[in-house]
């Protein structure tokens, strides 16, 4: 079991103003639980949508909260007012890079493009032993099916290998979040080895 205690989270999720209730109520409970865990929490620094409401919802229990956010949406003003300790960047590149240094894991929660860009990369990195932190998948409402499928698809037609489908942990309820979070075993540093199929 991992201990989350000190530990940074990364959460990546919608930054979308328009977000349905279900996935909101989700983010309070993502909320209590990294707060209860003694975790801080690790985001894109937005204050709109999934991001801010997360942000907040830790922020109101007295959890620690950091923002990483290219000055391209500091400068329209998206980063969320009520967190302290922000790293302003020069690209969404330099975002996504810090966004993987020094955490104990990472969470998808339902998002856009913006979040399956972040997934995405974070997964290939894993694939290579870059990163070795559980990836948690919040497939809430069956969000990430599709995702799975091409993923399912993707080693059927060895374009992967069967073990790159434990590259995450899928799970369908936030309250399953830190659990997963905590006993995912590590990656193996040498998965670059078996990172293409032969």
């Amino acid at each position: 079991m991992h201990n989350l205690e000190g530990r940074r989270v990364t959460v990546y999720c919608a930054g979308s103003a328009k977000v349905q209730p279900k996935y909101l109520r989700a983010a309070e409970v993502l909320a209590a639980d990294l707060v209860d865990a003694g975790a801080t929490l690790l985001f894109g620094g937005g204050k709109t949508g999934l991001m801010g409401h997360l942000a907040t919802c830790v922020l109101d229990r007295g959890g620690r909260v950091q923002g990483v956010m290219p000055y391209l949406l500091k400068d329209i003003e998206m980063n969320h007012p009520g967190v302290d300790d922000f790293t302003f960047v020069n690209s969404m590149a330099e975002r996504k890079a810090l966004l993987l240094q020094d955490t104990a894991g990472l969470v998808a929660m339902p998002g856009g493009t913006g979040t399956l860009d972040e997934l995405i990369e974070a997964v290939t990195l894993k694939r290579l032993g870059q990163y070795l932190q559980p990836i948690v998948l919040l497939n809430q409402d069956g969000f990430y099916d599709p995702l799975i499928a091409l993923i399912d698809r993707m080693v059927d037609e060895e374009f992967m290998n069967p073990e790159h489908r434990n590259l995450w942990t899928v799970v369908a309820h936030p309250n399953e979040v830190v659990p997963a979070l905590k006993s995912t075993p590590l990656w193996d540093s040498q998965a670059v080895l078996r990172a293409s199929v032969k």
